[in-house]
């Protein structure tokens, strides 16, 4: 067994380790793979390396895993990094040409089973959105078409604006119920991104909240859009995380994340369930309504938003599911199809799914959507609810801590 390392060491080496796989991704064309800050110095030390390797990152995550140091770590700790370890070298793995079939890839990066998910949950999501959505007639995906263009933002000028007023709307809300940092958030607009909104917490009490003006916004899911990737969402977890984590207990793996992995099932999960964190039943839709919609001359039967919203959230595992086809070797227009009949995407929504299916990191990662929102939606579902949302925001919960029961996927 190789030597024990300090914990201290052992931490500069993984972050390494994690920056180098993301650097071989992204040079083999996967988006960003990595979610960092404060580590600048480390990270500037890695883009002027040679070009990694990865069947050696793969070897090196090996290697780390062996020497866990026994002082330093609780029994908690070690498991998680041990998650997280086995999510970077099956990535290096597969770029070094494994071969992996994306099911068991799913299994080692995002600790979940990657098994087909049963049409049977979205029919369930269909009928959901057949109550919810206004006008009982004509087909559901036209129908949720109307939805979204009867709430479209006519004056792009507008944007900054009212992504700034709901994030101040989210952050007051999400500090009222947990409390939170000093915290300064930029509100970017961004073009040509092949994101809708990106919530980035970058250290320190400073954050970037990007939304991309290419993708038209529709006004009801504007809480959806900025609680997801800000607060209580991607931001606030990072924000206090921070503090209670990284300057608390000296968690310094907090400061670089990387993204296929059972560390992001459970964040993406916090994220698609902020807004009904933040506002519980028809807060938001009341909010926008009263604040938002009425000032714009939107006045029409909106239907539900909340279950609007819940319903798409529950269609996530159609995506998961048109992975699986492309991975079976299906043609990518029947994938396509797939995501048009189930997830009930538009033809502007279907040209942007296209890079899900085109990067090595994209697969597994689109499972951390479904499975965290499952995982979230059962383990919030108590009457001790309000201390679980806090520990989702400030401890490090492993998949197993949210579903005791369920057997592990990595390893």
């Amino acid at each position: 067994m190789a030597a024990e390392h300090g914990p201290d060491r052992w931490l500069t080496d993984y972050t390494l380790l994690a920056l180098r796989t993301g650097r071989c991704a992204r040079e083999a064309g996967a988006t960003a793979l990595v979610d960092r800050y404060g580590v600048d110095d480390l990270a500037e030390q890695v883009e002027a390396e040679e070009a990694p390797r990865a069947g050696r990152l793969a070897e090196d995550a090996a290697g780390l895993a062996e020497r866990l140091p026994s002082q330093g770590f609780d029994a908690h700790r070690s498991a998680f990094l041990g998650d997280q370890l086995a999510a970077v070298q099956a990535m290096a793995e597969q770029l070094d040409g494994a071969g992996r079939p994306l099911r068991e890839l799913v299994r080692h990066c995002v600790g979940v089973e990657g098994a087909p998910v049963p049409e049977s949950e979205f029919e369930a999501a269909h009928d959901l959105l057949d109550r919810a959505l206004p006008g009982g007639a004509g087909p559901l995906a036209r129908r949720l078409d109307e939805w979204r263009t009867a709430h479209l933002l006519d004056d792009p000028a507008a944007l900054p604006g009212l992504i700034e007023r709901a994030a101040a709307e989210t952050r007051r809300r999400t500090a009222a119920l947990i409390g939170l940092p000093e915290e300064e958030t930029e509100v970017r607009i961004v073009s040509g991104a092949a994101f809708h909104g990106a919530g980035s917490y970058q250290g320190g009490g400073r954050s970037v909240l990007y939304v991309n003006s290419d993708v038209p916004l529709n006004l009801a899911d504007l809480f959806h859009l900025v609680s997801h990737e800000g607060h209580p969402g991607h931001i606030a977890e990072g924000a206090l995380k921070e503090v209670h984590l990284v300057d608390g207990e000296g968690y310094a793996e907090q400061r670089v994340r990387f993204m296929p992995s059972p560390q992001f099932t459970v964040s993406e999960g916090i994220g698609l369930h902020a807004q009904s964190i933040a506002f519980p039943g028809d807060e938001a839709q009341r909010w926008l309504r009263d604040n938002v919609l009425a000032e714009r001359g939107i006045t029409a039967d909106g239907g539900d938003f909340a279950a609007i919203h819940g319903a798409r959230n529950r269609l996530w595992g159609a995506w998961a599911n048109a992975s699986l086809l492309i991975d079976e070797g299906r043609p990518e227009d029947e994938a396509l199809a797939y995501l048009a009949r189930w997830a009930l995407l538009s033809e502007a929504e279907l040209d942007a799914a296209r890079a899900v299916f085109s990067g090595p990191g994209g697969g597994p990662y689109i499972f951390a959507y479904h499975h965290g929102h499952r995982l979230l939606a059962e383990w919030l579902d108590a009457p001790d609810r309000p201390t679980r949302v806090r520990r989702l925001l400030t401890e490090q919960l492993r998949i197993t801590d949210l579903a005791p029961d369920t057997e592990e996927g990595t390893g």
